[in-house]
């Protein structure tokens, strides 16, 4: 493609940090790419084991006592079922009970795998899933949550509200991925970064944990943008300013949260 043609796209001319895990980002950094920005992989989160399987494998050895599992993220998925694997269980005993998934990728992480969706809720996030299953008799239901060693209390907590009980089991954790610190120190302090995308509280938290002292002001002249309100909130509770919210929790509406901020000057941030 001609570099004439590269010039009409609508971020032509700005270098986005992207600080998803490098094998979720594909479609982010596509996305961007085919919109003429210049993406700068920096992953600021590692997704590795829990700390035990213990609890993880006591529920899977009791996958018929549940009614319903809840998966919170695409994470959440491909943890439980490699799990699953290592301990030659069968995916397919997900197909005797009632599965819920909170966002269109880790439906599509399920569907991949033949596991059929009861319920997806059209809010990307918690409240939302709690909102859909207040349609539903949980009274004395057992509900399996596998999911993030840090996540938030609001999900079980509301569940519980709703009469059932919840096992929270942790199936991955995100650690920072410090490896990249250094270079995305550098990159901040030549000035060279027009936005950041942060699609999660992790990356966020851990963007800090890696830059170290001076990360909030090295911000201070970059569009930030957060993939949705609950990593917005995290943002500003750290002092971070948040410049655009995608209305849509998806990569796509993160996207589109760029685009509409066409007005954000590059000459004052980045440049």
């Amino acid at each position: 493609m001609g570099g004439g043609e590269t010039l009409h796209k609508p971020l032509s001319g700005w270098r986005i940090l992207v600080t998803r895990p490098r094998e979720q980002a594909k479609d982010l950094v596509h996305s961007l790419e085919e919109l003429g920005a210049e993406c700068l992989l920096y992953p600021t989160i590692r997704i590795i084991p829990p700390q035990s399987y213990e609890r993880l494998d006591h529920a899977l050895a009791n996958l018929s006592s549940y009614q319903w599992v809840v998966f919170t993220s695409a994470n959440g998925v491909r943890a439980v079922l490699e799990r699953m694997k290592a301990l030659h269980r069968d995916p397919r005993e997900l197909l005797a009970m009632e599965i819920a998934a909170i966002g269109p990728a880790t439906r599509e992480a399920l569907e991949e795998q033949g596991i059929r969706v009861t319920l997806s809720p059209k809010e990307y996030r918690a409240e939302g899933l709690v909102e859909a299953f207040s349609n539903y008799d949980l009274r004395g239901k057992r509900i399996l949550l596998p999911r993030a060693e840090e996540a938030r209390d609001l999900l079980p907590r509301e569940l519980e509200k709703l009469g059932a009980k919840v096992d929270v089991v942790p199936a991955y954790r995100t650690v920072p991925d410090m490896e990249n610190g250094e270079a995305i120190r550098e990159l901040l302090n030549k000035g060279v970064v027009n936005a950041i995308t942060f699609t999660s509280p992790s990356t966020v938290r851990n963007f800090l944990v890696m830059v170290g002292e001076g990360g909030i002001d090295a911000l201070s002249r970059v569009f930030v943008a957060c993939i949705g309100p609950v990593t917005a909130e995290a943002a500003k509770n750290l002092g971070i300013r948040v410049d655009a919210v995608a209305q849509e929790y998806t990569s796509e509406g993160l996207v589109r949260a760029l685009v509409g901020n066409l007005g954000w000057k590059k000459g004052e941030g980045g440049r």
